[in-house]
């Protein structure tokens, strides 16, 4: 048959040669010569190429390549050669070989999606053909073929540094691959990393485009791979016309038609004798049987529920030398023994002493045999049973390897000394960046200015209502105090510095007339900055009742926030009073009252505004707070700005003016918020009484969350220079902690609780109010509800 192949291709060979134009011509002439036999022929070829893109396009490739390999493989003519080569050799769209594995597309060839159009480019072919279209005789459209290593295992080149050989014969050489961190990284920030696949064949990585994809997902919801693909398409009866007389063959049925079929008749007697023999056996149906045990381990059954693993019934302990009626010696325990069993715990105690009898007829009956049978059958019946896999280890190494307190000295341990002047609830306090002066700000409606290492009071400022709040600038060239007291934050001049300072000083706080912010409407209207000539420093007037007070690193800058509900709770006070019973909606009022005040007068800050000290200017945040602020301070080395609401702590860039990340803490109501020194962790604390550590670069979510006061958070702060932190709380105490950043990434922080600090009373309810640390010494400073400030020493 070779033979004959090879003969009949070197005679039709020579016709190839001829001119294409010629060939195109007489195409066109014979054209019209098509017979109707020829027309369903080339119907049924198309219909042949269409269903082989919904399913099978890569394997009607594959067969129509294996026929010309059988046809040519074997032929000597150079013609033929060529003749097979240019019939043979894909195009550039089918070399892509390897498996489109991502996200959302399972394993899908990627020859199977460029077969399909293949496949609609070999119908456009035909049907060019058809017409008598010239083919083009160009070669640039022919595309090298970018397989290198041919149709063989990629294993073979897994140990090897080249994959395939240059079509000079040289090797070409692997790629470089990234590791799986650096890949995964790139692919994070790649927004078309899922259209990417590697090809392994050709070690390179191809981006699907968007016609490809929608190709890949109608294949894996079994539709053909084009849209204009009709699956349904009308059926075309080619044996039917208008003028048709006479029927394609007028033959009369044939005779095998009717009769049975003697090659069956034979198949079917071969099958009986081989049953008969014994040669073909038939399975038995499987018969339950009518007795079974109870109790048996019967866990290979089939018929358990589906994920359930059988366990069976524990055995009963078979019965050994001690509960024979005369037992060795050895057996039976002395008074002592028994004496000692009357001391162990019940669950402990043996539940049978052996006993010595001289013969069988002397012992008596078994006192406990229908109590331990009733229990027995207890727990077959109701006790139910679960496999327990039981580790030995010993609970002390559970627990985490702390280190020893006394290795992590000095640190915070009793009271050293007491700051006694105030008539009320100590409210705030704030040591001045030498640690030589504290300032504390009262109910009493003063502030006080205290020397820290003798208790002494050096000033105190009278204002008209209650100080909320004081901090001290942190540049120690700028002595001066920034006071919140209801809608008014002073900023004063504590007189600490040398002459100098105070000229410098003087000039900072002076206001030439009253001025409002530049901006918009509703900045100027809720913020005014006047000179206050009674305490020598600036004051501003806000609209609402400021809170608490921040500065900024530099010292020029400091940050406010305002809340204020006095009004709204004096007015449902009095609505309470005769309507005691609708608390709930008194409530809901006070929660409207705020977020309409708040979002009329602050609609995109609500309430949190940035002061420049130097050119009394004030902002506010360019950004919307998706709930009320609760805290809000700066970064302590960058232009980071820290707010949280009452649940989230979300983190600006003041440069960028956008949000970099937003921490969920996980709690019911966060109260207050500081931030390490090195910038990277902070602390958040709640009403529930539980902190939560926050490692910015590890995660969003907590890293630790530590249950240790059993009231609400007041406040917490980090040391500048120990590794320590302190939370206070309104159960009176405040806990100090040791907390260790370590600058190795790969070594998580580590947090160990030291020491209860105890000594404020209660008052109201209240308990320590504000804690601070020394910015030198390992000291604390606690402000509680009992007017008293104290200083806690190692």
């Amino acid at each position: 048959m070779r033979a004959g192949k090879k003969r009949d291709l070197k005679e039709t060979s020579p016709k190839k040669k001829t001119n294409k134009k010629q060939v195109s011509e007489e195409e066109a002439e014979e054209e019209p010569k098509h017979t109707v036999q020829q027309l369903i022929e080339k119907e049924e070829a198309e219909h042949e190429q269409l269903d082989s893109l919904s399913g099978s396009g890569s394997d009607y490739e594959g067969s129509e390549d294996d026929d010309d390999s059988e046809a040519f493989s074997d032929s000597d003519d150079d013609d033929s050669e060529s003749f097979t080569q240019s019939e043979s050799e894909p195009s550039g769209d089918e070399l892509t070989e390897g498996d489109v594995d991502k996200s959302g597309v399972d394993n899908v060839n990627v020859n199977g999606l460029v077969g399909g159009d293949q496949g609609q480019a070999d119908h456009g072919d035909s049907d060019d053909s058809l017409h008598g279209v010239e083919e083009s005789d160009s070669s640039e459209d022919e595309v090298a073929p970018r397989n290198t290593v041919g149709d063989v295992p990629l294993e073979w080149y897994k140990d090897e540094k080249h994959i395939g050989y240059d079509i000079a014969g040289k090797k070409i050489t692997k790629k470089e691959r990234r590791d799986k961190l650096d890949s995964f990284l790139a692919s994070v920030d790649d927004s078309e990393n899922w259209r990417k696949v590697y090809d392994e064949y050709n070690d390179e990585e191809v981006e699907l485009t968007k016609e490809e994809t929608r190709m890949i997902r109608r294949m894996i919801k079994g539709k053909a791979p084009h849209v204009d693909f009709d699956p349904h398409a009308p059926y075309v009866d080619w044996f039917q016309w208008d003028d048709a007389k006479h029927p394609l063959s007028g033959a009369p049925e044939p005779k095998r038609r009717f009769i049975p079929s003697k090659w069956e008749a034979k198949k079917v007697i071969k099958l009986v004798r081989a049953i008969r023999k014994g040669l073909i056996t038939f399975d038995k149906p499987k018969e339950d049987p009518r007795f079974y045990l109870l109790w048996g381990d019967d866990s290979k059954s089939v018929d358990r529920g589906r994920n359930l693993s059988y366990i069976p019934a524990p055995k009963p302990k078979l019965p050994g030398h001690e509960e024979s009626y005369n037992p060795s010696l050895e057996y039976i325990p002395t008074q002592e023994e028994i004496n000692s069993y009357q001391l162990m715990f019940e669950e402990d105690r043996p539940k049978f002493i052996p006993k010595r009898f001289t013969s069988l007829r002397s012992v008596p009956g078994y006192e406990n045999a229908i109590k331990e049978t009733f229990e027995r059958c207890l727990d077959l019946y109701l006790c139910p049973r679960v496999r327990k896999k039981r580790i030995n280890i010993d609970p002390e190494s559970l627990k985490p390897k702390l280190p020893n307190k006394k290795d992590l000295r000095p640190y915070p341990a009793t009271c050293y000394l007491e700051y006694k002047g105030h008539t009320d609830a100590v409210m705030s306090i704030s040591v001045s960046p030498s640690g030589e002066w504290i300032a504390s700000g009262s109910n009493d409606r003063t502030v006080r200015l205290w020397e820290v290492e003798t208790g002494r009071c050096l000033k105190v400022w009278e204002f008209s209502e209650g100080v909320q709040h004081v901090a001290w600038n942190p540049v120690p060239e700028l002595p001066i105090l920034a006071i919140a007291t209801g809608q008014d934050v002073h900023v004063l001049n504590t007189g600490c510095g040398n002459a100098e300072e105070q000229e410098k000083i003087t000039e900072l706080l002076h206001v030439d007339k009253a001025t409002v912010p530049e901006g918009d409407d509703k900045t100027a209207s809720i913020l005014s900055w006047l000179q206050d000539d009674k305490h020598g420093g600036i004051q501003l007037r806000h609209f609402r009742t400021v809170s608490s007070v921040h500065w900024h690193r530099k010292g020029d800058y400091l940050s406010t926030w305002l809340c204020d509900n006095k009004a709204c709770d004096k007015m449902l006070s009095c609505l309470l009073i005769f309507f005691p019973r609708a608390m709930p909606i008194m409530a809901f009022l006070r929660y409207i009252w705020v977020m309409n005040s708040l979002t009329y007068f602050l609609p995109e800050t609500r309430g949190v505004l940035i002061h420049q000290l130097s050119k009394k200017l004030t902002q506010r945040l360019p950004f919307k707070l998706h709930g009320l602020p609760v805290a809000a301070i700066f970064h302590p080395n960058r232009s980071i700005f820290f707010v949280a609401t009452k649940r989230n702590v979300r983190v600006y860039d003041l440069l960028k003016q956008k949000l970099i990340k937003k921490l969920e803490s996980g709690l019911r109501e966060i109260s207050s918020l500081s931030i390490h020194p090195a910038g990277d962790n902070l602390i958040v604390g709640s009403r529930e009484g539980k902190l939560s550590w926050f490692d910015m670069d590890l995660s969003s979510k907590p890293y630790k969350t530590l249950k240790c006061h059993p009231k609400d958070i007041t406040n917490v702060a980090f040391h500048r220079s120990y590794p320590l932190f302190a939370s206070c709380s309104d159960d009176c105490t405040a806990y100090v902690f040791h907390g260790m950043v370590y600058s190795d990434l790969n070594q998580n922080p580590l947090i160990v609780p030291l020491e209860i600090l105890r000594g404020h009373s209660s008052s109201n309810q209240r308990g320590v109010l504000d804690c601070k640390f020394h910015p030198r010494q390992p000291w604390l400073f606690t402000a509680g509800a009992d007017s008293l400030i104290k200083l806690y020493c190692h």
